[in-house]
């Protein structure tokens, strides 16, 4: 029971559970249903599921497809979904992905990215599109001197890199998510940059990590820049681009959290590595068997993993049950209300973390509701990991941002692998040393760029 491993049992229904019912009532059913969805994008790289179901398909089932559809969309990115399935559900697809339908943020959104309307498009099994993907040889090369900086909602942090050698780290905090002029994450940035670059004799290249959906060194979406809109939204995007303009040297940008990826393989010398960085929201990255980034959104914060169509929503996408709300630090507040924790109203976020922190490492009695929080996250994360095992291939999963450290990161590690072990999941979770998980992003950042 889920209710004996989780303390904080908040009517959680992990997607992989239903995923495996689904699965084993097709395997017993006398008639089944094939269905099959693609989401292409860029290129015509395109990324595929297929699943049999129990037929005629109820409502369950229907939905479930919709919730892959949803994960897909973010996990893959992509400008068309294409659907190959009973009438019923190709029609439910196509009504929730269409800018009046129920998924009209994710509509929007993944138009900002591609620069055109999302579409979906019901095909027989022989029309669907066959999976592609196309490798991006980013990162890796430590040559020369390089600065680093990874961006994250409450801080930033910033590395000189030295022929591979850290000879400075830093985080600088802000507020980039209420600022409204376009100039302040650009101007901070630059004083941030001029710090760490007076450590090194001179500057060969930047390399940086941000949240959001970075596209050709521009923000196409991301928190950080919400509050700038209108006329002056277009210069928040290029932030990157006057960045180098101001150095004269290569940069390179790209997601946070490929980038926590790619610190994995640097880190640990291995491949087809999943990353997770649980900070402000949750960042995920992807390295395939071959070390290459892949091209994929990984924004899994939007994606789903919980099916109780009452769960926690996304205050930004107004959906249930995506990851943002089980692997951040929303995550630790919701769960902190919920084990009788009191903060001001007025409290940020990583503060109220802190809060989390200091009474898990003072130990004792009191310290057994803090225990609970991190005993949850555990469990979401592991029914998390073999759902995300569906649609990337991975051995080993890589934990990194603030709600991972101390104590606490260590019991969700430990939660996760109980659970995974019962559901017979071969996945590695490990979690780098505090050194490696506080500035490892940023260094894994600077070497993006090719001198």
């Amino acid at each position: 029971m889920l209710t004996k491993q989780m303390p904080l049992y908040l009517d959680f229904m992990p997607l992989y559970s239903v995923y495996t019912s689904l699965r084993d009532a097709a395997a017993h059913a006398q008639e089944t249903a094939a269905v099959q969805i693609a989401c292409v994008r860029d290129g015509g790289d395109c990324d595929t599921f297929r699943m049999d179901f129990a037929a005629p398909m109820d409502r369950t089932a229907i939905r479930f497809c919709e919730r892959v559809v949803k994960f897909m969309l973010w996990a893959s990115g992509g400008y068309e979904i294409c659907v190959s399935a009973p009438e019923a559900l190709a029609r439910h697809i196509a009504d929730a992905y269409s800018p009046q339908g129920a998924r009209a943020f994710d509509c929007e959104t993944m138009e900002t990215a591609y620069g055109r309307p999302l579409t979906v498009r019901a095909l027989s099994a022989e029309e669907m599109p066959a999976p592609q993907t196309r490798v991006q040889p980013l990162g890796g090369h430590l040559n020369g001197c390089r600065l680093g900086f990874d961006l994250g909602a409450s801080d930033f942090k910033i590395s000189a890199v030295n022929a591979g050698e850290t000879v400075f780290a830093d985080e600088i905090p802000w507020t980039p998510v209420t600022a409204t002029d376009p100039d302040y994450h650009f101007n901070l940035l630059q004083d941030g940059l001029k710090k760490a670059a007076a450590h090194l004799p001179r500057v060969d290249a930047i390399g940086g990590s941000s949240a959001g959906v970075i596209v050709d060194n521009q923000i196409k979406i991301a928190s950080l820049i919400r509050g700038i809109q209108g006329a002056d939204r277009p210069k928040a995007q290029q932030i990157f681009k006057r960045v180098q303009e101001a150095w004269g040297v290569p940069v390179e940008v790209a997601n946070d959290g490929d980038v926590t990826a790619l610190a994995g393989a640097l880190s640990l010398k291995r491949n087809a590595i999943l990353g997770i960085a649980m900070g402000s929201s949750e960042a995920v990255g992807y390295i395939d068997r071959n070390g290459q980034l892949t091209g994929r959104l990984n924004e899994l914060a939007f994606a789903p993993v919980d099916f109780n169509p009452d769960a926690a929503q996304d205050e930004w996408s107004q959906d249930n049950g995506v990851g943002a709300m089980y692997f951040s630090q929303q995550a630790v507040n919701r769960l902190a209300v919920a084990a009788g924790f009191a903060f001001p109203d007025d409290m940020p976020l990583p503060e109220r973390l802190k809060v989390v922190q200091a009474e898990m490492a003072d130990g004792g009695r009191a310290s057994t509701r803090a225990a609970n929080i991190y005993t949850t996250i555990g469990t979401y994360l592991g029914y998390a990991i073999p759902w995300y095992r569906v649609f990337y291939d991975f051995g080993t999963v890589l934990l990194l941002g603030r709600v991972t450290s101390g104590k606490g990161g260590e019991i969700i590690v430990s939660t996760a692998q109980k659970i995974m072990r019962s559901l017979n999941c071969g996945v590695e979770l490990m979690m780098p040393d505090e050194k490696a998980r506080r500035v490892g992003q940023c260094v894994a950042a600077a070497s993006l760029p090719r001198l």
